[in-house]
């Protein structure tokens, strides 16, 4: 029996995120909806992709769009329904895809039910469900919050409330009140959630801030970040010791993966920004975390030949025994890879992202090769650009429609985009890219199809090979079967030599022996 034979299907197949109010509207809203995914099926399996993660889709006054829940057992009636859910759900299965849903633990909506009756006293029985603290007196007599806590929105924490003279805890927007998961009761009906999705038959969850669920007991002051400096997110000005990564956090991540194990071959997934010594504590002992710490290194790493070879090396040196890799380019929050690396590296980077070992995540549009979309002052929607304007950290430009073809609106919709399009939709779009063999669509229709066939490229071993000037190059090996990726990260031509082999797919022109083009990627077979 060949040794990769007892892998999960996690581990050799590509996760594809869907930012569902951009990717494909049925009802003339301008918004995307569950139908408009159903529709899109079969793009997806065609693409060739095995799971799709659908950032949230609960009942939220979505001020922040979707992440400030109101009902985790419910849809959106923007999305559409339950039954709606279903249908997609029974449709996905039916073509051998997947389905994970994102769920939003750390925080609630400040009109979830729980939180109103939080709020409405001191003694309410879900008062303990959320986190309140008295505040402090100033040196002046002032009224201050219970600690330094910066949101990651900006501003303080901490907001007051009159009506029962507390301040609450707020990570992220005020409007999303952080739960207390040291509350027993609240624990049990978050996991009650999850089992809901479980029980309809969701096939996993990316959980979204897993490492700031569990706050410090004490609620001491986070120290000063000495390497802050003006032009950085005011979030930044603190080190998050003490609101963030606490010990205690392990303990429910294992309850999580008990559940999830408890309905089978399921898949958590933690959104997790850490450096990477601190990331590998989010498998668990003995595998009783998260199946998937997010390794979100690709993303800020410099587009660089030799660093990449040390992250490469580092990240698979600290894997624990029993811990499969994962890799993403880009997300829902974080500026697109053409954008920042440029459109021809962006070939680049998908052979790596979809060469490498580990399970990839491609973000809805990277496969068309999308740059960041200039938002107009007046399109703008994304409260964390409204809250710290000027910084550059919006994230509606990595948001906008999926263009599907030429036709009004790009096909995404019959009404008036939430976000404005593309400004190139009329040529960069899936149905005039499909067709073309040259285009970054093909491309990644044609790694997928490289990595599904073989399983040195899925689930082999990787080794990295001598790193030398622009080219990062690796071996995968499974069995007898032996692939070598060279990719050249500059625009300039490369002399390196590869291992002697035939080319399998380039990203950009032919392979020619001992030489790689200006931005050109290459897998070959090696010869045995």
């Amino acid at each position: 029996m060949s040794p990769h034979a007892d892998r999960k299907w996690w581990q050799s197949g590509v996760i594809y995120q869907i930012y569902p109010r951009s990717f494909q509207d049925t009802n003339a809203d301008g918004v995307g909806d569950l139908a408009g995914i159903e529709r899109r099926l079969d793009y997806l399996a065609d693409l060739g992709v095995d799971a799709l993660w659908i950032s949230p889709i609960f009942p939220s006054p979505m001020v922040d769009f979707g992440y400030d829940v109101a009902d985790y057992t419910g849809v959106d009636p923007i999305f559409g329904t339950l039954a709606d859910f279903d249908r997609l759900l029974a449709a996905a299965h039916g073509r051998g895809l997947k389905v994970l849903l994102d769920f939003v633990p750390n925080h609630s909506s400040d009109r979830h039910p729980w939180f109103l009756e939080s709020r409405s006293s001191r003694t309410n029985p879900k008062r303990d469900w959320y986190i309140w603290r008295d505040p402090v007196t100033g040196p002046n007599g002032e009224r201050l919050p219970p600690n330094n806590w910066i949101s990651d929105f900006g501003g303080p924490a901490w907001e007051w409330d009159e009506k029962t003279g507390q301040y609450y805890y707020h990570a992220m927007l005020r409007e999303q009140p952080d739960l207390n998961w040291r509350n027993p009761g609240l624990k049990a009906a978050m996991l009650d959630a999850m089992r809901f999705w479980f029980d309809r038959g969701v096939d996993g969850f990316r959980v979204d801030i897993l490492w700031h669920m569990i706050k410090a007991a004490d609620f001491r002051d986070n120290p000063p970040n000495p390497d802050w400096k003006p032009g950085m997110a005011d979030m930044h000005k603190l080190l998050q010791l003490y609101s963030t990564d606490q010990p205690e956090i392990f303990g429910i991540a294992a309850e999580m993966r008990a559940l999830a194990d408890s309905y089978g071959d399921k898949l958590l997934v933690g959104e997790i920004y850490l450096p990477v010594e601190r990331l590998m504590a989010y498998y668990g002992k003995q595998g009783q975390g998260v199946h998937l710490p997010f390794n979100f290194q690709l993303i800020d790493a410099a587009w660089d030949a030799a660093a990449l070879h040390r992250m490469v090396g580092d990240y698979e040196a600290a894997l624990p025994p029993d811990g499969w890799p994962n890799w993403v380019l880009g997300n829902h929050d974080r500026p697109r890879i053409a954008s920042r690396v440029g459109e021809a590296q962006a070939r680049i980077a998908a052979m790596l992202l979809l060469t490498m070992r580990g399970t990839p995540t491609l973000y809805y549009g990277d496969e068309l090769g999308l740059a960041d979309v200039a938002i107009p002052a007046d399109k703008v929607r994304d409260p964390r650009e409204l809250r710290e304007p000027g910084l550059g950290f919006g994230r509606d430009p990595v948001r906008t429609p999926m263009p599907w073809d030429a036709s009004p609106y790009a096909g995404f919709t019959d009404g008036e985009p939430w976000l404005p399009l593309n400004p190139d939709w009329r040529t960069r779009n899936v149905a005039a890219e499909a067709p073309d063999a040259r285009s970054i669509l093909s491309l990644y229709r044609d790694l997928l199809r490289l990595r599904r066939a073989h399983p040195a490229l899925s689930v082999g071993d990787v080794r990295l090979l001598s790193a030398h000037g622009h080219v990062l190059a690796y071996e995968r090996t499974a069995g007898n079967d032996r692939i070598v990726i060279g990719l050249n990260l500059s625009n300039e031509a490369q002399q390196f030599g590869l291992p002697e082999g035939s080319p399998m797919l380039t990203t950009i022109g032919d392979y020619v022996p001992g030489k790689l083009g200006p931005d050109q990627g290459v897998i070959l077979r090696a010869v045995a």
